[in-house]
């Protein structure tokens, strides 16, 4: 049995803050706002995992009022999901994401967000895509007031 899970996360961007997608520390002079490290990407996914288990979203899990999660590494966020994903029975089969930001470029992290995700969700680097779009100068992202990401995620019942 395979099941599809679907993530989004956005992120606004403001100064002072470190700019982490998929658990790397990208250089920007803006970084995400959040409760947590606030990594877009590592939420997006997590979120599709637990979309796809039908076990309700991030803020469910590790809410932001719970001082336990502030400056959480959304990547330990991600890999006690896929802990609840082994429990269920489930492994990842593959995930597709795409970040949306206007600056900094991305491409120079992306093979690093891949592997690092990766490690994570127990899969192959081939497994794992990651596409890095601007906001072509519209709405939040293309004003680079925001980060957003989206994740699609197939999980496979083992």
């Amino acid at each position: 049995m395979f099941r599809i899970g679907i993530g989004h996360d956005t992120h606004r961007l403001t100064e002072g803050r470190p700019l982490v997608l998929g658990g790397v520390a990208v250089e920007s002079d803006r970084g995400g706002e959040g409760h947590s490290d606030a990594d877009a990407l590592s939420h997006a996914v997590t979120d599709a995992v637990l979309g796809a288990m039908c076990e309700g979203d991030i803020g469910v899990h590790f809410p932001d009022s719970d001082p336990r999660w502030k400056n959480a590494d959304s990547l330990q966020l991600l890999a006690r999901v896929m802990w609840l994903a082994r429990e269920r029975g489930f492994r990842v089969v593959n995930v597709d994401a795409t970040v949306h930001l206007e600056r900094p470029r991305l491409r120079p992290y992306i093979e690093e967000m891949r592997a690092k995700l990766a490690d994570v969700l127990s899969v192959g680097l081939d497994c794992v895509s990651v596409k890095a779009k601007t906001g072509e100068g519209l709405d939040a992202v293309g004003e680079g007031l925001a980060v957003t990401a989206q994740a699609i995620v197939l999980l496979e019942r083992i």
